[in-house]
């Protein structure tokens, strides 16, 4: 069912997007095609889309060596800052235009703090399985490749 000022496309689209996503990858292509990945090739995400139009990103390397301290406040200035180089994450709302195919994360608080209070524009694409958001950002161009979490397989929503 549509609600008030949304079309029947943007509430397919909704839909399709709503769920757990785990990350298959996130690349960076620069001006001459070549890929390098921010997290390495081995990161591990989650994106959540709820039905309450709410969005969570987090974005992790895998296999960071833990702390000296199970304490995070004893953290050790190095530590601190080779975990917060091996995370991207944050959380807000988002909406949809169907006719640009971008869904927008507006964002409300994130590891990064210039982050917070901007449009985060993604376009995306539904293809088996899989969401593909290619985003234009103040590095190079972007792709972050999802799948539905397998806890989310067989549902919608």
């Amino acid at each position: 069912m549509t609600t008030a000022g949304q079309s029947a496309d943007e509430e397919q689209i909704r839909v399709e997007l709503l769920g757990v996503w785990r990350l298959v990858t996130w690349q960076v292509i620069d001006a001459v095609g070549t890929i390098s990945y921010p997290l390495g090739e081995d990161a591990v995400g989650q994106l959540m889309y709820s039905d309450g139009d709410r969005v969570s990103a987090q974005l992790v390397a895998a296999n960071q060596p833990r702390f000296s301290s199970d304490d995070w406040r004893e953290a050790r200035a190095e530590e601190m800052t080779a975990a917060w180089h091996a995370y991207f994450g944050y959380f807000g709302t988002f909406t949809i235009d169907t006719a640009a195919e971008v869904v927008i994360h507006h964002v409300e608080a994130g590891w990064f703090p210039n982050l917070v209070g901007t449009k985060q524009l993604r376009h995306y694409r539904l293809e088996n399985g899989r969401l593909y958001l290619d985003a234009e950002t103040a590095w190079d161009k972007v792709r972050i490749v999802w799948e539905k979490h397998p806890t989310q397989s067989g549902r919608r929503g």
